[in-house]
């Protein structure tokens, strides 16, 4: 009864619009005060404990690395290059923004801070190009999605915290899917083009590449020294967030000279702001975390699973089918503190690899992004273009019906996920 009560609660809470955060740690704390014997304080003990994790440190250090990055005007000079490199082929300009995005990826590990970053520069220019306000908002937002899924990536990072695996091991299979993803909504983009007629910029000259290239290697340089860095064990995931933070502020203040002192003070505090959505949640899930471990939650799962028909194919189904409905109203960070730990022991029973299990949980969390009601990314570039959220999600539905395509592709064959990955660095396995 008690868990009826506690399910309608939540049911309830989330339909008269409740923000996520909030319901998780009422949820959490109903459930605690049910129990006999149990204290409500509990559940602010959790809370706090929940963040005392050296990980999770990367989660605002990265954000900040990335608003460092915008704020610099770094962002612009890689868009400038992408265009150059791609604006020549029919939709440059979308082709161009998905580019940016998988670079940007490498750099920020937020899809937030991408669509952004990216989408008050290019979604403008690409309406004032000829393209519908829905292809321009769906390519900015579908591409940010990308944040996640290409390493450094923050989802990536708690994911192998909670499950206790390699975070090295975890961002190298997830370079595979990220590219394949971004290069099949590339796919979507040029067929689209065909059909809506639209144009193209003229190819640029090879040297105005490559002085676009040489202003912007810094920049470039990023990902490789962070993803480098963590993926060969010279430094884990929060001192690479760390580094990237003092990287982009040196280059920014010294090298392009467009950040300036007085400018740090709205760059922290924006950090602090989206940073703490994050952190709250998580606060709240790790509390509603300890609920579903009194009632042995993860247990139950784990004879559910091993009782159904098709083993390990069935398992991987099912479990991309419950993330994308629970992506479509809640954060992939408490997502994952809540329900990673209750079907991890299923996996392991079933034979599934955990970190093929990280990357196919955190791209289908990551297309929670672009999907109502939630959709942080389909939200902010939606606001960009003023359009509104069933015309967005009108934009980015072709590029999330691919993407469930690769995801479903990834799921079900670890032998490409995993697998060549496996082949080619054996040793962080």
């Amino acid at each position: 009864m008690t868990q009826i009560t506690l399910i309608v609660i939540f049911l309830g809470l989330i339909a008269v619009g409740v923000p996520i955060s909030f319901v998780i740690g009422i949820v959490a704390f109903t459930g605690v005060m049910l129990i006999p014997g149990l204290s409500g304080i509990v559940v602010f003990m959790k809370m706090f404990t929940g963040l005392g994790s050296f990980v999770l440190l990367a989660v605002p250090l990265f954000i900040l690395a990335a608003n460092l990055m915008n704020h610099g005007s770094i962002s612009k000079r890689l868009i400038d290059l992408c265009i150059a490199l791609v604006g020549h082929i029919r939709g440059g300009l979308a082709h161009a923004n998905i580019l940016v995005s998988m670079i940007f990826a490498g750099v920020s590990g937020s899809s937030q801070a991408d669509t952004a970053g990216v989408g008050k520069i290019l979604i403008p220019q690409m309406e004032d190009n000829g393209y519908d306000k829905e292809i321009s908002v769906g390519v900015t937002a579908a591409s940010s999605t990308l944040g996640s899924i290409i390493p450094p990536s923050i989802t990536m990072v708690v994911y192998a915290g909670i499950a206790n695996v390699s975070t090295g091991a975890l961002f190298f299979v997830g370079l595979l899917p990220g590219v394949i993803l971004g290069i099949s909504m590339m796919a979507i983009v040029y067929f689209a083009s065909l059909k809506n007629d639209y144009g193209k910029e003229e190819k640029a000259p090879l040297k105005h590449v490559l002085g676009l290239f040489k202003e912007s290697f810094l920049a470039l340089l990023t990902p490789v020294i962070i993803i480098g860095g963590i993926i060969s064990g010279a430094y884990t995931p929060t001192e690479a967030a760390a580094f990237a933070c003092v990287y982009a502020l040196v280059i920014g203040m010294f090298y392009y000279k467009t950040i300036k002192v007085r400018d740090l003070p709205h760059i922290i505090i924006e950090t602090l702001k989206l940073s703490s959505l994050s952190l709250f949640a998580l606060c709240t899930a790790n509390a509603l975390g300890e609920l579903l471990g009194y009632y042995n939650v993860s247990t139950k799962a784990a004879e559910f699973f091993l009782g159904m028909p098709g083993g390990a194919t069935t398992f991987m189904f099912v479990v991309v089918m419950f993330f994308l409905f629970i992506g479509t109203f809640m954060d992939a960070v408490p997502a994952m503190i809540l329900f990673v730990p209750v079907i991890l022991p299923a996996a392991l029973a079933l034979g599934v690899d955990p970190t093929h299990l990280g990357v196919i949980i955190v791209m289908t969390l990551a297309l929670g992004l672009v999907t109502p009601p939630y959709g942080l990314c389909l939200l902010i570039a939606g606001s960009i273009s003023d359009l509104t959220i069933e015309r967005s999600f009108k934009g980015v539905l072709p590029f999330f019906l691919m993407a469930i395509v690769v995801l479903f592709f990834m799921a079900f064959f670890p032998q490409i996920t995993v697998g060549i990955p496996k082949l080619i660095n054996p040793s962080m396995f």
